[in-house]
């Protein structure tokens, strides 16, 4: 029983987290400022990891989880690289 219940509400969040995730794409795409657009990235990396981590959690497998950490960190990265580049016009000073 309790196995039909996880398969059942790892699906539901699979699919709502896909929804997101293109909700997420289009706001990228078509965002009026840069500002909207990296709102967009940040939403959307965080996103992906968490469907990464629901993988995981279908098949068991660990591998997903240690995706999910690293798009994660990467996605933190380009969120400050970006927000800075935005705020001073250069990344490296």
């Amino acid at each position: 029983m309790s196995v039909i219940i996880l398969f059942t509400a790892v699906s539901i969040a699979k699919m709502l987290l896909a929804v997101a995730l293109m909700i997420a794409t289009v706001r990228i795409f078509i965002g009026p400022r840069a500002q909207d657009r990296i709102l967009a990235l940040d939403a959307a990396y965080v996103i992906a990891m968490l469907l990464l981590v629901t993988f995981g959690i279908g098949s068991g497998l660990t591998v997903y989880f240690e995706a999910a950490l690293v798009i994660g960190l990467m996605g933190f990265v380009a969120t400050v690289a970006l927000a800075k580049f935005l705020m001073r016009g250069e990344v490296i000073e």
